[in-house]
This record gives structure tokens, C-alpha cells and sequence, in this order.
């Protein structure tokens, strides 16, 4: 056995990282840019990319993972790609970009997909694609039917943003029913394309890419490609998925019962069941998981709050400004510790990164509840974003539980906000949980999904050769009633704001 190489191609940045296929050994890991991507917002509620920009940061991260592990491109055997989810790409018949990516957190298409759900009929929708419509990539691309038809006429084919980045290794362009899922665009009754949703949109068919299994050969690098990259040509690229179920994947997630949450710019819990269920209001959502088969069904169900990490990036490079250069988020950690539970009084609503599903795609932004200038200062706001977001996350995780979803334990990467002591004490303690703490991440679940895929790993197991878990994370049991009556009062804010601002 060689080596494999894992991408996630994130909206904060693009991670690579290479693992030895024999022990799991990570070799080198590398994110580019150092700093976070940029977020294109030229109205309010869109989120744009250049999808041009993650390919130049893929190129990126590739050298120097080559200078640093010294390993030669020869001995790479399988590439595997995790990508940010529900995100819109659309290419001419030349493979060149019409127009800048509508990524997953972008709102527009909300009112689309609403009309969508009732016009196919509700039951209708959640029994075949298990979701509403939604604010999803088959609307974004309605959206640009609608508002760029000049772009619209261009189109020779629509993905996502990990079908684009594996299309500019191949030239080829295909995509998943795990991929199609999350788009909206699978129907589960029938085990194919969803085509009620494409003619209600009346989207043609023939844009969507050639549709392939998650784990398999997709293609092989293309000596232009490979150039670029600084690898081989001939390279397989032999898996892809969304970060989420990806992200459930890299932590041995993939049976009935198991959980896997992350808490990057986004916050999210991710569990897998066998039989078909849906919540009526498609606050949380459920899509195919990496494994599933029609023989062999493994849903993925998705609660996901938009306004997590990206909370805690704006404190950093606002409040503590002019710092924030010079601060990292382990020393922010340290500051809000020195706050007590519960931030003395001091709330945040973390919902300002567009619209959210667990509000059924109400767009209420972000809002700070009971700060006194007399009191209040730095460590509060710190402490309350840690608070406010597994607040939000447990909000979601209720409708989790009332469809039938365990939540005694969950497994975590010690990655992104879960990398902090603090965040995953609150974590443990507001919803009642263990943590299981791994030392992996979406770029090496990718890597791992290469190795199946490209046949070198002959089971799920083998895969994970060397995955254990580093630490367990209990709930303090001193703060459980302090923390049940500040979450509480967390939901009366919220309902109370939910019901003066009305359904947007």
C-alpha cells in the first residue's frame, strides 16, 4: 500500500491531508489559505465563491504537502474530496464558470423552494426527497433561471462544489445520489434522479452530471491537472461526499444509532438511520448517506445551524479588534473560561449567517440580550457565543430527538470549535451527552473514502485502521440545572423574537 490524499474543500478554507493507507498514519496536513476565504455578500441573505479560488487553494495546499511530507507523487494511489454541501457551480460547454458560486449558506432561493413545496404538494415532496425544496441547489439554480436567464442559457451542466473541484482533476463532470440528495434532486420512492422536481423547476435534465457511486473510480487525474497539482497524471479520484455526511464518515459514523456533530462555520449534528423518516417541517433534513444503498438504506439525517464558527470569527475580528491579528482562538478560549456559566445574564441568538432551517428558513440575523455596560465585558461575549451556539445546536437537536434519533453519545473531530475544553464541556452538559473526541477531520475521512473506493481497503473497518478515540468529554453535573434554566430562558428569547419579527 501507497499513500492516499483527502481534500475538504471548505467556505473557510481548503484542508488537504495525506495518511499512509496501511497504518492511517497522518503524514502531512496542510490549509490554504492561512486566513479564512472570503464570503462574496452583494446583497443581504447571499453568500458567493469564486470556485476558481478553492482550485488555486487546492493547488496550494497540494505543494506544500508534497515539500513538507517528502513523499513522491508516484506513491499516491486514490484521492478522495469532501466539500462544502448544497453549494451551486454551473459550467458552459467549455467547463468555464458562468458565474460565482451560490454556496450553501446563501438565502435567496428560499421563497422558491417554499413555493415549490406547496405547488408538488407537501406530502408529496417529504415522502419522495424526504425534504422540502428548500432554500436547496435545485432552487439556487431556479433562482438563476429566473433572475440571469442570459446566464441560465449558457448552462451545460449545474454541481456542487465537490463535483467541480473532482471535474477539474478528471475533465470530467459527474456527481452522486448522496450529492444529489442534498441538492434535492434525489428521489428515494423511485431510487433515481428527481425528475418532478426538475419539471416542476423545468430544469432539464440533461444539465445534471452523469451520476456515479459515492465509492468508486470517477476518474483519473489528467496530465493537466496533475501539473498543476505538482502529482502524477493517472491518480484515481475515488470518492467524494458532502462535509456533513463525510464528516460522519471520517468518525466511524455510519450505522443506525451513531452520531457524529461538528461545529465549524456551521454547526451541525449528523446521525444515521435505516428506515425512512422525515420532520413534516423539514427543520432538519435528511439526505443519503455516504453508504447508502437501495439493498442496504443508510439515511443521514442533518440538523444543521447556519451561524456557529463563523459567531466566533466575527467576535475575533471585531470585538477583539485591534488584537485580532494577533490572538488565535486558544487564547479566546481562555478569556471566555474567565467568565462564569452562563455569562452573568448576557445572551446571544447566534442566527446571522443567513437563513435557518431549524427556524423554518427564518432569516432573524443575530441578536445580544441582556448586556450591561456596567458588567459585561469581553470574556462575557466570549463565553455567551460558546453558550448561544450549542444553545441553537440543542434547539435543533429536540426535533432530532422527536423523530426517534439517540443522543447519548456523539463523536467529534478535535477540530474547529471542538477543539476547545470549554465549548465541549457546555456541548456535553446542555444536551445531556458524551463527546467522543477523535483525532480526525473531514480531509482525512476523505482520504479514508479514497481508499475504499479505490479497492486498496476491502471493508468500512479497514479503513479506519489507527482512528481512536483521545479523550471523553462528560457533562458537569454541578452546572446541568444552572445550564437547563439558562437554555430556558434562551427559547422564551427566541420565541418571543421569533413571534415579533413573523415568518419572513
Amino acid at each position: 500500500m501507497g499513500y492516499l490524499l483527502g481534500y475538504d474543500i471548505g467556505s473557510s478554507s481548503i484542508k488537504a491531508t495525506l495518511i499512509e493507507a496501511a497504518t492511517g498514519r497522518v503524514i502531512a496536513t496542510v490549509i490554504s489559505p492561512k486566513t479564512e476565504l472570503k464570503i462574496i455578500a452583494r446583497h443581504p441573505g447571499w453568500a458567493e465563491q469564486d470556485p476558481q479560488v478553492w482550485w488555486d487553494n487546492a493547488k496550494e495546499a497540494t505543494s506544500k504537502i508534497i515539500l513538507h511530507s517528502k513523499v513522491s507523487p508516484v506513491d499516491i494511489e486514490a484521492i478522495g474530496l469532501s466539500y462544502q454541501m448544497h453549494g451551486l457551480v454551473i459550467i458552459d460547454k467549455d467547463q468555464k464558470v458562468l458565474r460565482p458560486s451560490i454556496i450553501w449558506c446563501d438565502s435567496r432561493a428560499v421563497e422558491i423552494g417554499e413555493k415549490a413545496f406547496s405547488s408538488i404538494g407537501k406530502e408529496t415532496c417529504l415522502k419522495k426527497f424526504l425534504n422540502s425544496p428548500g432554500n436547496f441547489t435545485a432552487s439556487k439554480l431556479k433562482w438563476v433561471m429566473l433572475n440571469e436567464p442570459e446566464v441560465y442559457r449558457k448552462i451545460h451542466k449545474a454541481m456542487l462544489p465537490g463535483d467541480y473541484i473532482a471535474m477539474m482533476m478528471t475533465g470530467e463532470s459527474k456527481t452522486t445520489p448522496s450529492g444529489l440528495s442534498e441538492g434535492i434532486m434525489w428521489d428515494f420512492q423511485n431510487n433515481e434522479l428527481a425528475n418532478l422536481i426538475l419539471d416542476n423547476y423545468g430544469i432539464s435534465p440533461d444539465i445534471i452530471p452523469e451520476i456515479v457511486p459515492t465509492f468508486s473510480i470517477q476518474g483519473e487525474l489528467t496530465k493537466k491537472a496533475a501539473d498543476e497539482l505538482g502529482l502524477r497524471k493517472g491518480i484515481k479520484i475515488s470518492y467524494r461526499a458532502g462535509d456533513q455526511p463525510n464528516n460522519a464518515f471520517s468518525l466511524k459514523v455510519f450505522n443506525p444509532g451513531e452520531l457524529a456533530a461538528t461545529a465549524g462555520t456551521s454547526g451541525v449534528i449528523y446521525g444515521v438511520l435505516d428506515k425512512i423518516t422525515y420532520d413534516p417541517k423539514s427543520r432538519v433534513n435528511i439526505f443519503a448517506h455516504v453508504n447508502h444503498t437501495k439493498e442496504n438504506p443508510r439515511y443521514g439525517i442533518l440538523l444543521c445551524i447556519n451561524g456557529s464558527g463563523i459567531l466566533y470569527s466575527w467576535l475575533k475580528h471585531n470585538l477583539m479588534s485591534p488584537e485580532a491579528t494577533e490572538i488565535n482562538y486558544k487564547q479566546m478560549d481562555k478569556l471566555a473560561s474567565q467568565a462564569p456559566a452562563c455569562s452573568e445574564g448576557l445572551v446571544i441568538l447566534p442566527y446571522g449567517n443567513g437563513a435557518e432551517r431549524t427556524l423554518e428558513n427564518r432569516n432573524i440575523g443575530c441578536s445580544v440580550y441582556g448586556l450591561n455596560f456596567n458588567l459585561h465585558n469581553r470574556s462575557h461575549f466570549l463565553r455567551a457565543a460558546h453558550e448561544g451556539i450549542v444553545f441553537a445546536i440543542n434547539y435543533g437537536l429536540e426535533i432530532m430527538r422527536d423523530l426517534g434519533v439517540n443522543t447519548t453519545a456523539v463523536r467529534v473531530g478535535n477540530t474547529n470549535m471542538f477543539s476547545s475544553s470549554l465549548f465541549g464541556e457546555i456541548f456535553a452538559t446542555v444536551t445531556d451527552t458524551k463527546v467522543e473526541i477523535y483525532n480526525t477531520d473531514g480531509s482525512q475521512g476523505a482520504a479514508r473514502g479514497a481508499g475504499i473506493g479505490a479497492g486498496i481497503y476491502k471493508t468500512f473497518q479497514d479503513a479506519f485502521v489507527g482512528l481512536e478515540a483521545e479523550r471523553v468529554i462528560r457533562p458537569n453535573k454541578k452546572l446541568k440545572a444552572v445550564y437547563q434554566d439558562a437554555y430556558n430562558k434562551w427559547v422564551s428569547i427566541l420565541k418571543n423574537l421569533i413571534l415579533q419579527k413573523g415568518k419572513k
